[in-house]
């Protein structure tokens, strides 16, 4: 038996990246555990506020400088080059004292730098994929990767098939147990338990354009259902004087109608948020959409335009959708009638509800974060 099994961690900054890869670690912990084996976990990444996650369970951080890679032109890719080569060389120094039995790879600014020098001490790595069109990073670790597990079945066109595996993408296992019922949690949370609860969430950063959605149409939305809104970090305070002006001239019913928070940690609130409400409205990140297929919500998504993040989030969208599970509203469509239109259907029809409940439950994959920590594990004990 090896004396201390050591794994190395890296990704880029964003929740996307960081949140999928603490389900994982929580199940390589635990099923470490269950072996009674001596295990060491590090991060290595750019820079973020989520680098805490690791902390908080004990796990050292490296940072590694952030370089962007672009498949267009760009002034920028010459700058970027300069930081993925000092970013390559930190890795190299990095690993030569940590010294891991295996590399498990995100993707993401910052991570490719970590791969390729994994490879060059020969160091094997395992990659995960949570969308339909792969990034950059992960095309081209895919090259050396040992493992390659894939969040979408579409996504297996891109890799090579003998070492492609299916999984989804790991939600974390805390926020999927002991799930409390809907009507229960709307009271805990101040709401009516009989009114239907619409849940408005932009990923880890939230989204300004859905934000100005709900302030442009606050009215006839709370008129419509109870909302809980995430409105990201970033944008809180702005949102919460403009939300709180327009209570005001909404008058004191309205008040218990409408929750304003910045970020839901991933624990408790997130949990809570997802099991009160009827309706998620959300962008297309595959975190977010397997988060919602894990509890079995209805949605609208709304993803983020090709010309800003590339194609994924649409591609994403519509392959979930596919089985019934969500209705798509891309930006060029994003009217307030069309989505408004959209959620009184849903809102006013159980059978409908039921039906896209069941299919999201039918695409849901809660075991994805245990399945990649056994193959990592199997991985370090055959060397």
């Amino acid at each position: 038996m090896k004396s201390k099994i050591r794994i190395l961690l890296t990704a880029g900054g964003t929740g996307g990246h960081i949140y999928p890869l603490i389900s994982v670690t929580d199940e390589i912990y635990h099923l470490a555990g269950e072996q009674n084996r001596d295990l060491e976990i590090r991060y290595f990444g750019p820079a973020s506020p989520l680098n805490g996650e690791f902390e908080n369970r004990g796990i050292k951080v490296e940072k590694i400088i952030s370089s962007k890679l672009r498949r267009y032109f760009s002034l920028n890719n010459f700058i970027d080059a300069f930081g993925f080569i000092f970013g390559f060389f930190q890795a190299l120094c990095k690993i030569f004292w940590f010294m891991p039995d295996a590399v498990f790879s995100k993707g993401g600014p910052g991570a490719l730098a970590v791969v390729l020098a994994a490879r060059f001490y020969r160091i094997p790595v395992m990659i995960h994929e949570s969308d339909t069109s792969p990034g950059l990073t992960n095309s081209l670790s895919a090259k050396f990767a040992k493992k390659i597990f894939i969040a979408f079945e579409k996504t297996a066109r891109y890799f090579p098939p003998e070492k492609t595996k299916l999984v989804g993408n790991p939600v974390r296992a805390n926020i999927l147990r002991d799930v409390p019922d809907q009507e229960t949690t709307k009271k805990n949370l101040g709401f009516n338990p009989a009114e239907p609860l619409i849940l408005v969430i932009g990923g880890s950063q939230g989204a300004l354009k859905i934000n100005n959605f709900i302030s442009d149409n606050f009215g006839e939305i709370l008129d419509l259902a109870q909302i809980i809104h995430q409105s990201g970090p970033a944008n809180f305070l702005e949102t919460k004087k403009e939300t709180d002006f327009l209570l005001q001239g909404l008058g004191g019913s309205y008040q218990k109608r409408y929750q304003l928070v910045g970020y839901f940690n991933q624990g408790k609130d997130l949990k809570e948020a997802f099991a009160a409400a009827d309706l998620v409205i959300s962008r297309a990140g595959s975190g977010g959409i397997f988060e919602i297929a894990a509890f079995g919500k209805p949605s609208i998504l709304i993803p983020i335009p090709e010309e800003v993040v590339g194609e994924h989030q649409i591609v994403n969208a519509y392959e979930y959708a596919k089985s019934g599970t969500a209705i798509v509203i891309e930006e060029s469509n994003f009217k307030s009638s069309i989505v408004l239109d959209q959620a009184r259907k849903i809102l006013t029809d159980p059978e409908l509800r039921k039906k896209m409940s069941q299919a999201a439950k039918n695409f849901a994959k809660p075991e994805a974060g245990k399945i990649i920590a056994e193959e990592i594990l199997k991985l370090v004990l055959n060397q």
